[in-house]
C-alpha cells in the first residue's frame, strides 16, 4: 500500500484546500484555533463541526514575530501534537468489517434540534455542547431564590454564567458550556486518534462488547450508544470510546471476523484514554463516569485515586439523588439508577480491596434500588453468536450484586471503620464477644442473599456456548464471608479466649475457606473465560490470605500442617486456572508473599494439652447445664412429644468423619454467657467436606434463630450431614444428601428444634439445595 505522503502528492489539489500542510484555513486563522485537515478529507475539523466553506483564499494578518540572537525573524509554523499522529494516518488494513464510512460527518451540536426521532432530545447528562452541575443545598445559589426565576416550557432559565435547568421541584442543575474547559480544543483530534487505531475494526469491537460484557455490567444504554454510533464516532467522549475498544479487545477471538486479524494497539489506546479522562472531568457528563468504571475494570485497571474522583463526578451529576420523579426521558432514569449502584458497588468493593474508608455514606444516597423497568434489553435483544451472555441473567446478577454489595457495606461499617476497631479494643478481653454479637444479623442477611439467589444464578447454570460470569457473583459473596470471619479469628486471643468459643470460631472460618477453596476448584471454561468484575483478582487472593491467617493463628501442628496442606493444592488450583483467566496470576503471586513469611514458623505445640484438664472441665459443665435443661424441657412438654434422648437419637448424623486436627470437645452448654450458643450445639466437626460433597451447602428457607435466646453466632459446618448451629437457645441441624463433584444437589433436610422457646421440639422437613 503506498504511503499516505505518496497518494497526497501524487494529487491535484481542489483550491479549497491547503496548498502548505502548515497553514490554517481562513476560518481558524480568525479563531486562532489549530486547523486540523485529516487525510483525504477537504475541510478541516471546526469548519466541518460548524457546517461552514474551509478556505485558504485571505492572506494573513501581520503580526509580530520573535526574533532570534541575529535580529531574525523564527519559524513560527505550528507543529502537531503527537496525539493526532493517529488521526492523520490511513488505515493500513481492510477486512471484512469494513473502513468506517462516517469519519466526516460531524458530531451533532445540540441534540435538541435534532431532526427525527431520537432518544437524546431532552438528555440531561449527555448533552455534546454542555455539561452539568447539581445545584446543592449550601452553595452561592439559594434554592429559594431560585425557584422565582422565569423558567420557559424547557425548565430552563439563562444566566450570565451559564443556564439553570429544573428537573423538579427540588434539584436544579447549571448548564455550562464545553468550550473553553481543558483539552476540548483536542477533542476531535483525540477521538479520531482512537477510532484510527482500531479502524477498520469498531463496528466488530462495539458487537463484541454488547455480547460478552454489557449483559453483566449494563452500565450503558445499548440504543443510545448505537443510535450515536450510526452518526459519527465523534458524538463520544474519548475515553468512553477508548474504553469500550479496550474492553472488547479481550475477547478479539470470540468475533469470527476478527480472531484471524492482528489486534490493535492496545497501549496506544490505554495511553489515550487515561489522557483523555483527565480532561474530560473537567465537564462532566454521564459519559465521563461510564468511562471511568470501565476503564477501572481492566485487569490491572484499578485505581483507588480514580475511584474518589468518579464519586465526586457522580455528585456533581445528581447521582447520588432518587431521580425517579425527574423531568427526564424515562431511559436516563434508568440509565441514571445503573450507573449509580454501579458507582456504589465500585466504592465499596475498591474500598475492601484497597483497605480504604468508604467515600459513599448511607446518610447522603437516596437513589432506590433498581427494579426491572431500569433494564431496557430484554431475552429478545440477546445475541445468538457463540460465545455470547445471556441478558436477563446478567440482569439479575447485576441486581444481584448490589445487594450483596449492600451487605458488604455494612460488614464494612461494622467491624472496620476507625470507630468500629476502637469500640472493640475498648472491650479488651471481651471483644470477641461484642463482634460475635453485631455478626449474627449480618450473618443471616449473607444467608437469606444466598437463599434468594435465583435458580438461574447457579453456578451449574450454564448453557451450551455461552458464557456465564455468575462466578464472580459467588466470589463476591465468599469474599464477604470470609472480610466477616477475618475479623472474629483475628480477635481470638489463646491465653484470654474461652477455649469453647476459639474452637467454634476457628471451625467456621475454617468452613468458610474450604467452602472458597472448592469453588474455585470447580470453575469451569465459560466461567473463567467471560467477564469478571474488577475485584475478583483481589477477591482470589483474599482466599489465600484467610487460609495463611489461619494458619498462623493455628493452636497446634496438625492444624497448621493441615492448612499449609489446602494453600499448597489451593496454589495449583489457581496455577492451572490462571491460563484461562490471566487476572488469577496475581492471586498466586499474593500467596507466595504470604506463604513465604509463614515459612519462618516453627513446629507449634498444642495449645491445649491433654492434661490441662479442660476437657474434663467442660464435661463437668456440660452434664450440670444437661441437667437442669432436661428439667426445663422436660416442665414444658407434654408426653406425647419425644424426650431429649429421642430426638438425639433421631436425628441424622454425620456420615463422613475424619480426624480433625482442630481441637474437639464434647458437647456442653455455653458457660460463657446464657444463650449465646446452643445447650447442645456443635457435637463434632469433621475436618473436610467428603469429595462427593464440596461446597457451601445452604437451606433454600432461611433459618432461623430458635426461641427467646440473646445475641449469639451461627457455625456453619458442611460436610455430607451439615450441623448449623443457631445462637439463641435453639438448633438447627440440615442433613443434605451427597450432591456430586461440581453440581447441585436437591433433596430434603430435616430439621429438628432441640431447646428454645416456642420452637422447641418441632421437627419439619425443608427443601434444600446443595449449591456453590
Amino acid at each position: 500500500m503506498a504511503s499516505p505522503g505518496a497518494a497526497v502528492q501524487g494529487s491535484a489539489e481542489p483550491s479549497n484546500t491547503r496548498t502548505r500542510r502548515d497553514r490554517p484555513c481562513d476560518a481558524c486563522r480568525r479563531r486562532k484555533s489549530r486547523c486540523v485537515i485529516h487525510e483525504g478529507a477537504e475541510v478541516c475539523v471546526l469548519c466541518e463541526f460548524h457546517k461552514q466553506e474551509c478556505t485558504f483564499v485571505q492572506s494573513p494578518q501581520p503580526r509580530k514575530r520573535r526574533l532570534n540572537s541575529d535580529g531574525r525573524e523564527e519559524d513560527a509554523s505550528k507543529r502537531r501534537p503527537p496525539d493526532t499522529e493517529h488521526a492523520r494516518r490511513a488505515p493500513q488494513s481492510a477486512s471484512s468489517t469494513g473502513p468506517n464510512t462516517r469519519t466526516n460527518n460531524p458530531p451533532v451540536d445540540d441534540y435538541a434540534n435534532l431532526k427525527g426521532p431520537s432518544l437524546l432530545k431532552t438528555t440531561l447528562g449527555l448533552q455534546n455542547h454542555r455539561h452539568s452541575q447539581h445545584i446543592g443545598s449550601t452553595n452561592e445559589f439559594e434554592p429559594c431564590l431560585i425557584n422565582l426565576s422565569p423558567f420557559d416550557g424547557k425548565d430552563e432559565y439563562s444566566l450570565s454564567r451559564g443556564t439553570l435547568r429544573r428537573v423538579s421541584d427540588y434539584d436544579t442543575f447549571l448548564m455550562l458550556p464545553d468550550q473553553g474547559t481543558q483539552g476540548h480544543e483536542d477533542e476531535m483530534a483525540d477521538v479520531d486518534a482512537i477510532e484510527n487505531i482500531v479502524d477498520p475494526h469498531g463496528q466488530a469491537l462495539i458487537n463484541l462488547y454488547f455480547r460478552i460484557v454489557h449483559p453483566s455490567f449494563p452500565i450503558l444504554h445499548k440504543k443510545v450508544y448505537l443510535e450515536k454510533y450510526g452518526r459519527t464516532y465523534r458524538e463520544f467522549s474519548p475515553p468512553l470510546l477508548a474504553a469500550v475498544y479496550i474492553l472488547a479487545l479481550n475477547w478479539w477471538s470470540y468475533s469470527s471476523d476478527l480472531a484471524s486479524l492482528p489486534k490493535p494497539d492496545v497501549k496506544e489506546l490505554e495511553r489515550l484514554a487515561l489522557k483523555t479522562i483527565n480532561d474530560v472531568i473537567h465537564r462532566p457528563k454521564l459519559s465521563t463516569v461510564q468511562a471511568g468504571l470501565l476503564l477501572l475494570q481492566r485487569p490491572e485497571g484499578d485505581s483507588w485515586a480514580l475511584t474518589a474522583q468518579l464519586v465526586a463526578i457522580g455528585q456533581e451529576l445528581g447521582l447520588h439523588l432518587d431521580c425517579s420523579k425527574w423531568k427526564i426521558p424515562d431511559w436516563e432514569r434508568g440509565l441514571r439508577k445503573r450507573l449509580a449502584w454501579a458507582l456504589f458497588t465500585q466504592d465499596k468493593w475498591g474500598a475492601l480491596t484497597h483497605g480504604r474508608p468508604s467515600h459513599i455514606v448511607r446518610s447522603n444516597w437516596a437513589v432506590r434500588p433498581v427494579v426491572k423497568e431500569d433494564f431496557p434489553e430484554n431475552a429478545a435483544d440477546e445475541d445468538d453468536e457463540e460465545g455470547s451472555t445471556e441478558v436477563e441473567k446478567g440482569m439479575m446478577l447485576f441486581s444481584q450484586m448490589i445487594s450483596l454489595t449492600e451487605i458488604l457495606s455494612e460488614v464494612l461499617e461494622t467491624f472496620y471503620t476507625i470507630k468500629a476497631i476502637q469500640e472493640i479494643e475498648n472491650e479488651g478481653k471481651d471483644g470477641t464477644r461484642l463482634i460475635l454479637e453485631k455478626a449474627k444479623p449480618v450473618q443471616i442477611k449473607l444467608k437469606e442473599w444466598f437463599a434468594r439467589l435465583p435458580g438461574c444464578l447457579r453456578m451449574d447454570s450454564t448453557k451450551i456456548r455461552k458464557l456465564s460470569s455468575t462466578g464472580y457473583l459467588h466470589l463476591a459473596y465468599f469474599a464477604t464471608e470470609i472480610t466477616l470471619h477475618r475479623r472474629i479469628v483475628r480477635s481470638l486471643n489463646p491465653t484470654t479466649t474461652d477455649p469453647y468459643l476459639l474452637h467454634i470460631c476457628r471451625s467456621a472460618a475454617k468452613t468458610r475457606l474450604i467452602s472458597a477453596m472448592d469453588f474455585v476448584n470447580r470453575l469451569k471454561p465459560e466461567h473463567l473465560q467471560s467477564f469478571w468484575y474488577f475485584a475478583s483478582k483481589v477477591n482470589f487472593a483474599l482466599i489465600g490470605t484467610f487460609g495463611s491467617l489461619l494458619w498462623a493463628t493455628a493452636p497446634g501442628r496438625e492444624e497448621a500442617d493441615f492448612y499449609k496442606s489446602r494453600l499448597g493444592e489451593y496454589r495449583w488450583t489457581l496455577r492451572v486456572s490462571s491460563k484461562g483467566a490471566e487476572f488469577m496470576e496475581f492471586a498466586v503471586g499474593m500467596l507466595d508473599a504470604s506463604t513465604g513469611l509463614l515459612r519462618g514458623l516453627g513446629d507449634k505445640e498444642p495449645l491445649f494439652p491433654a492434661d490441662a484438664g479442660i476437657k474434663r472441665e467442660c464435661a463437668k459443665r456440660e452434664l450440670e447445664a444437661e441437667g437442669q435443661a432436661k428439667n426445663t424441657r422436660e416442665g414444658n412438654r407434654s408426653q406425647s412429644q419425644p424426650s431429649q434422648d429421642q430426638i438425639m437419637s433421631d436425628a441424622p448424623q454425620p456420615s463422613h468423619v475424619t480426624n480433625d486436627p482442630t481441637p474437639a470437645y464434647p458437647r456442653r452448654p455455653s458457660h460463657i454467657d446464657p444463650g449465646m450458643y446452643s445447650a447442645e450445639a456443635m457435637e463434632q466437626f469433621p475436618s473436610d467436606p467428603p469429595s462427593n460433597m464440596s461446597g457451601l451447602a445452604s437451606p433454600s428457607t432461611s433459618t432461623s434463630s430458635g426461641g427467646s435466646g440473646s445475641g449469639g453466632y451461627e457455625a456453619y459446618m458442611v460436610s455430607s450431614t451439615s450441623s448449623f448451629a443457631v445462637g439463641g437457645g435453639g438448633e438447627d441441624r440440615f442433613s443434605y444428601p451427597d450432591a456430586g463433584a461440581g453440581a447441585a444437589g436437591l433433596g430434603s433436610a430435616e430439621r429438628t428444634w432441640i431447646g428454645g422457646g416456642e420452637e422447641d421440639g418441632k421437627a419439619e422437613t425443608l427443601r434444600g439445595r446443595g449449591v456453590v
